[in-house]
């Protein structure tokens, strides 16, 4: 549902496809001419983390590359599993197909009461933080290098 706002020619209401798919092509075609990549410098990336005993899925991960760049979308292991490695293995899995796409670099998020040690444990470097999450806590913003030389 939507409904009309106070400024003129504004409409306000919940998610709508197809203005995102308008902003997706707008955004894009403005990036690219400012940064001299193209479409096909974008992928998306996902690793599946499967119980071996029972096939079932126990976790994953989603991401982006652009330009050299791997963005951490999401990364999350089934309550029962952590602690068992499957979030190292799904972040080093994305990193090294990152690396055979030709990235150097990585980024992601993880607000305060998920997982920021957990990534630094993995080299990455806080960069900022960005105040005002639900319940008093922050998203901790992390770059790291995945140049042959860093770890």
């Amino acid at each position: 549902m939507s409904h009309d706002h106070e400024e003129t020619g504004l409409t306000v209401g919940g998610r709508d496809p197809d203005l995102t798919k308008l902003l997706d092509r707008g955004l894009d075609a403005y990036n690219f001419a400012a940064t001299g990549t193209t479409a096909a410098d974008q992928g998306e990336l996902s690793v599946r983390a499967l119980d071996p005993a029972t096939g079932e899925t126990v976790g994953g991960l989603t991401a982006w590359t652009w330009g050299g760049l791997l963005g951490i979308d999401m990364l999350w292991v089934h309550e029962e599993h952590r602690g068992d490695g499957w979030g190292s293995r799904l972040l080093r899995a994305a990193e090294a197909e990152a690396r055979r796409r030709g990235c150097d670099r990585a980024v992601v998020s993880s607000f305060t009461f998920q997982a920021p040690d957990f990534y630094r444990q993995h080299g990455y470097v806080e960069t900022g933080r960005t105040l005002g999450i639900p319940g008093g806590a922050q998203d901790v913003h992390f770059h790291k290098s995945l140049a042959p030389d860093a770890s």
